[in-house]
């Protein structure tokens, strides 16, 4: 699943003879567009469930019960999430090009575990986070941006990046897996919440984390053997 972030000669951001990639594959990855769509895909399909009833998903819920504006809030949202997210995925970039490749692998299996076991928490809103005087723009922006600070979906973001030695596909295809998790909620609302199967989509959550932490753990036992 995850054999994209190393390619022939290169092994996490790094070439056969230890040198570092430079900024352009640090941001883009290969530049092949299977080698960009994996990357893509990993990360847009485990923010979208992890999300299922995540806290940004019940804090868009209650926006779209108290604005009933479905347009600012996505807006809001994609661009919170992207900050976020572009913060995370630059450090785990970054992070790639410093660590040896059984380390970054066994880093980001165990984070992977780590996350899987947290999926299985339920979220709930703080008063922070319910506190909104401001437009549904502007309250769904700096509500989004606190409630991700930390969130296991921005650390999966950043461990992504880091696996994959690739910015801009992991980045798009969080932001991507954000949207398609909290798009049917502003625009349907509770309609929509209410049919949702939280537990199964937790258990599914926890086991795609399980098999990308499984997936890297052995790749670290690869390197190490």
């Amino acid at each position: 699943m995850a054999h994209g972030a190393c390619g022939h000669g290169e092994t996490n951001g790094r070439t056969s003879g230890g040198e570092r990639r430079g900024t352009p594959a640090v941001v883009f990855g290969s530049l092949a567009p299977e080698r960009l769509m994996e990357p893509f895909l990993v990360s847009a399909s485990t923010v979208a469930i992890a999300e299922m009833g995540d806290r940004t998903q019940l804090l868009t819920l209650m926006l779209a019960a108290q604005y009933r504006k479905p347009w600012p809030i996505l807006a809001g949202i994609l661009c919170s999430t992207v900050i976020n997210y572009a913060i995370a995925g630059f450090l785990g970039a970054r992070l790639s090009g410093y660590l040896t490749p059984l380390r970054l692998d066994a880093a980001v299996g165990i984070s992977m575990i780590a996350m899987a076991l947290w999926t299985l928490k339920p979220d709930k809103l703080n008063g922070r986070q319910r506190q909104g005087g401001r437009g549904a723009f502007a309250t769904t922006l700096v509500a989004f941006f606190i409630a991700e600070i930390g969130d296991k979906t921005q650390l999966a973001t950043m461990a992504l990046a880091a696996a994959y030695a690739s910015f801009l596909p992991v980045v798009g295809g969080a932001t991507a897996g954000m949207l398609l998790a909290n798009a049917p909620v502003a625009f349907l609302g509770k309609i929509f919440s209410d049919r949702l199967p939280l537990r199964t989509l937790h258990y599914s959550a926890t086991g795609v984390f399980l098999v990308l932490g499984a997936v890297f753990i052995w790749r670290a036992l690869h390197h190490s053997s």
